[in-house]
């Protein structure tokens, strides 16, 4: 099957490093080496650690390769993936596939090692081996600098079984096993491959792979087992041991506090793990008698915080019914249960520290001497295996042995750990990164920030400049798609941050923010280049409406060298921007600036004149009529009884008039909106009023608002008021029923119910946010089609409604959307009126330095907010988060002669499917199926169906193309093979023959 993973060879998997280390100055991928030079070294189990962190037993542990990239990037302690009695296929029929996900917290539903076992003893003795040689040749540190700790599970018996035991035996001891001998012949033979490593020096290497073991048991093993197989570990086999603990110690109550507490409150779970597991009162006694043991024969012993945990899965996450949870969301439950057990013991028992763990957090928890410190789920994300550099940068050398858990900093650390927004979900879900799009085979970098963004502005091109300080250059790039850079730059939803891949590391890329830094800092200089386009003959278009959409439709056909006039029935232009939306969100002047840049096109502007005679416009001359009304029409919360004021006239007049607004004390916004969150934060500015509350039928989480939105109108101390649902308000009073969420439905999303119960809120005056609506009379009036919703009826290409020439576009058209959205709109009714190109700045997206972007992988930002540093991982020139997040390595980026960017190769006997790479793809496809293929062998080409290809005997090549398979001569320019491929292939022949087998 294409989910099995085969080994590779000692001299293979050391050539490839070589090789790849010569040519690429990078080992499996990992291009940020981080080598240890200060000589010092904690002591741990007799042997010592250059550093006190590693990957957790799990994906990163299981191939040789993965250890590998571990060490080449600064990791010095490694827990190997568990293995049990049950392996190899029988295993792998109880792990569905997908298994991992790690967009946010991570989930998985595998456990041990996917291999047979005397497969796994295999590969952590040839990653040992090469580890010792990798050390020498390349100066990474100390040959002795790194500890293998074994994980076995999950039973006495099965520990006790041959196979395991076996496997006990020769981790202690390899120097008798054929893969000892197999590593030993192979670097002999090959010394002249190596400038320091000689022959004294390979067969000094140690055959002692591991002296210790941190016991992994299933959820509910009893307390009475546990203990024996740790006096099994450590009276008969004298291994130094770790117990590993579930995070259920805490019990049910403190662990559904915690993650409520923390945003997490759609994790779901019961309580029969924390009843089933072992239990506090058992451990402690437990641990007490397993220290004096250990004391007495000489071994070290510790205990393993925490397990992953297990929860329901609700939402489809995995192919499974129960799944385990790690990372963010794991870190408070571990770090509290280290505390707890700390002050049980006054900090005298070891703690090696698994859940969470990351750069945001490991210099504190080793600061409290608690270390090791293994991950998994960092690792997993956007940068991989060379997030581990930057952690092992921000870490002094040294050489302290364990003397204790330092409970004050531990108590200091937990006291912090609720006001730490790292470890608080955001209100609402994050945005899907992924595009609308299959990825394709060759070429798949992609900017998602463009995807995402209405117009597809050119946001890398633009930031580059902004971050070089040409602002002018910025904002004219801006400008080719964008005509209202002020506005977007100050209150646009900005979508693109939604899609911006630097969310896998800790925050997307301030883009909106970056704008308008550009229009602030080039409208002085760019502003007098503005003109007219040359004129278009025999077009004079009006426009309807001077809002976001009319602006801008004004602006790009002015530019385009249309006649153009706006004809708005207010005094002042600006439309709902202007005149809704609160001045502590956006100022005049940044929308007269706006306005400027339009008026610089030679767009002319009628102000205070109404036009509701579409054809008297046709009579006066105009070829072209945009109708850009906005959606001014109140929408209603749908009372029983009782009076509400709509959020446009409330707002309009909050903005213009303020005084003249007499709410009382007690305002209540119905909605869950931008435009409801402005409402909220308006009223509490209103002289005499008290209290303001937003009433909701649903969740925050629910709630159609942006994050920020949320957040705003929580710091101006709006009081939300979820899961009520208004039925009517008297005598200042609004009564509601209160809901409750549902079961969830398929995608995981649960809709309010009623239950019953009725809630009173004190409400002086109640102001509907739901939503506003289009004025349909205006269409009717002017013969324009209208669907079933009162819209204009229009080509969705061009925008040109059912009577010819006349367009409908904004809010007017769709209803209350985005000033973006409105941009976009205009953009394609100007457009099919007088064509322009908004493509010139396209290729400015590129940067020239194709390894500027890749410096940045990676590297976290700790303090994004005071942060210099735009951040951008310049997506548009390389992209490569398939090979960074794999575990395995199983994605491969290559250099291919004549073709701009890095290609990527799928290598199928590396994968095992676990369906992380697929996770991160900004496009909506998996990688690990969708990108080309290379097989080895022809049963793992049969039993796929991924388009790649095979090496055949002779000259030929193999290819699955489009479902079709046929042979070729690769060599042979004329063989008839998609020409990309065939120099994609040929690339891998000549160049990347280590990927071969």
């Amino acid at each position: 099957m294409s989910d099995i993973m085969r080994p590779i060879p000692f001299g293979q998997l050391m050539n490839w490093v070589l090789t790849e280390q010569e040519t690429q100055g990078t080992i499996f991928g990992v291009s940020k080496l981080k080598r240890y030079t200060s000589g010092q070294a904690r002591p741990i189990f007799g042997e010592k650690i250059e550093s006190p962190f590693g990957p957790a037993a799990g994906p990163h542990t299981q191939l040789a390769q993965n250890l590998i990239a571990a060490y080449a990037g600064g990791s010095r302690f490694f827990e190997v993936k568990t293995v049990q009695i049950m392996d190899g296929e029988d295993l792998s029929k109880c792990v569905n596939k997908p298994c991992i996900t790690a967009a946010d917290e991570c989930y998985n539903c595998e456990w041990s090692t996917e291999l047979y076992v005397p497969q796994a003893f295999a590969e952590y003795v040839k990653a040992w081996f090469a580890c010792k040689l990798m050390a020498k040749e390349y100066g990474l540190g100390d040959p002795d600098g790194f500890v293998f700790n074994m994980s076995v599970g999950y039973d006495l018996a099965g520990i006790q079984s041959e196979k395991i035991d076996k496997y006990l035996n020769e981790m202690r001891d390899a120097s008798q096993t054929a893969v000892w001998q197999e590593c030993m012949d192979w670097t002999l033979a090959n010394l002249g491959r190596f400038r320091n490593v000689d022959e004294a020096y390979v067969k000094a290497i140690t055959p002692q792979v591991s002296n210790s073991v941190t016991i992994s048991t299933l959820h509910g093993c009893p307390p009475d087992e546990i203990e024996r197989i740790a006096n099994h570990l450590i009276v008969n086999k004298g291994f130094n041991t770790f117990i590993k603990c579930n995070p259920t110690l805490l019990g049910y109550e403190f662990a559904r506090k915690t993650l409520d507490a923390l945003g997490f409150d759609y994790i779901q779970f019961d309580d029969h793990h924390f009843k089933e597991d072992l239990q506090f009162a058992d451990a402690v006694p437990m641990f007490r008698r397993l220290i004096a043991l250990c004391a007495e024969k000489g071994v070290e012993f510790g205990i393993k915080l925490t397990n992953t945990f297990p929860v329901d899965v609700a939402a489809n996450e995995l192919p499974s019914e129960e799944m385990y949870m790690s990372g963010r969301s794991l870190y408070p439950l571990t770090l509290s249960l280290a505390g707890k057990l700390s002050h049980e013991f006054d900090g005298k028992l070891r703690i090696s520290y698994s859940g969470g763990a990351d750069i945001f957090n490991m210099k504190s928890l080793i600061g409290c001497n608690i270390w090791p410190v293994t991950m998994a789920t960092t690792l997993l994300k956007s940068g991989g295996y060379n997030r581990l550099h930057q952690i092992a940068e921000d870490l002094a050398p040294s050489t302290e042995a364990f003397t204790g858990v330092d409970v004050a900093k531990l108590d200091a650390l937990l006291d912090q750990l609720f006001a730490d927004t790292h470890y608080q979900k955001p209100m609402k879900p994050i945005p899907s990164r992924k595009v609308d799009k299959k990825v394709p085979l060759i070429d798949c970098f992609n900017a998602p920030c463009r995807e995402g963004c209405p117009i597809h502005q050119d946001i890398p091109a633009y930031l580059m400049r902004v971050k070089a300080g040409k602002y002018d250059e910025a904002l004219e790039i801006i400008t080719k798609r964008n005509a209202l850079p002020f506005i977007t730059g100050t209150i646009c939803s900005h979508r693109c941050q939604d899609k911006c891949m630097r969310n896998a590391y800790e925050e997307s890329v301030y883009i909106r923010s970056a704008k308008l830094k550009a229009a602030e800092g080039g409208f002085a200089a760019v502003l007098p280049t503005l003109k007219p386009g040359a004129p278009v003959d025999g077009v004079k278009v009006a426009i309807v409406g001077g809002g976001p959409a009319g602006l801008s439709a004004a602006f790009f056909l002015g530019r385009a060298g249309a006649d153009v006039t706006v004809f708005e029935r207010k005094n002042t232009l600006g439309g709902i921007v202007r005149h809704v939306i609160p001045a502590f969100r956006i100022s005049d002047e940044a929308i007269e600036n706006d306005v400027a840049l339009a008026k610089a096109v030679g767009a002319k502007f009628q102000l205070g004149t109404e036009v509701k005679d579409v054809q008297g416009l046709f009579a006066q001359g105009y070829t072209h009529v945009i109708l850009a009304t906005g959606a001014w029409m109140p929408g209603r919360a749908g009372l029983s009884y009782g009076d509400e004021m709509d959020v446009i006239d409330f707002l309009e007049a909050a903005k213009k008039a303020p005084e003249t607004l007499q709410l009382g004390a007690d305002v209540v916004v119905i909605g869950g909106g931008n435009t409801a969150m402005d409402a909220a934060r308006a009223a509490k500015r209103i002289p005499g009023v008290e209290n303001v509350r937003l009433v909701y039928r649903r969740t925050k989480r629910y709630m159609p608002a942006d994050q920020e939105e949320l957040e705003f109108a929580l710091a101006d101390g709006v009081e939300f008021m979820e899961l009520l649902a208004p039925v009517g308000v008297k005598d200042g009073v609004l009564t509601c029923h209160a809901m409750e969420l549902g079961a969830p439905d398929a995608s995981g999303r649960r809709s309010p119910v009623d239950t019953g119960r009725v809630v009173e809120v004190p409400a002086t005056t109640v102001i509907a946010a739901v939503g506003e609506k289009v004025d349909t009379g205006l269409y009717t009036a002017n013969g324009l089609a209208v669907d079933n919703r009162g819209k204009a009826v229009v080509n969705g290409e061009t925008l040109e409604s059912s009577v010819k020439n006349v367009y409908v576009i904004g809010d007017g058209q769709k209803g209350p959307g985005t000033v973006v959205e409105a941009i976009a709109d205009a953009t394609k009714a100007a457009k099919a009126i007088v064509p322009f190109d908004t493509e010139s700045e396209v290729e400015k997206n590129v940067n020239p330095d194709y390894n500027a972007p890749l410096a940045k992988r990676g590297d976290l930002c700790t303090d994004c907010k005071n942060c210099d540093d735009l951040r951008c991982l310049g997506c548009a020139t390389v992209c490569e988060t398939c090979t960074e997040v794999c575990p395995n390595r199983a994605n491969v980026a290559i250099r291919v002669p004549g073709m701009r960017m890095r290609q990527i190769v799928h290598v199928d006997g590396m994968c095992n499917e676990c369906g992380n790479c697929a996770t991160f793809c900004p496009y909506d496809s998996r990688p690990y199926k969708d990108k080309f293929t290379l097989f080895w062998s022809e049963e793992d080409f049969n039993n796929s169906e991924n388009e790649g290809f095979l090496r055949l005997e002779g000259a030929k090549t193999r290819v699955r193309l489009a479902g079709q398979v046929k042979d070729y001569d690769v060599s042979d320019a004329a063989c008839g093979l998609y020409e990309p491929l065939r120099q994609l292939i040929s690339t891998v022949y000549a160049d990347y023959a280590y990927l071969l087998g």
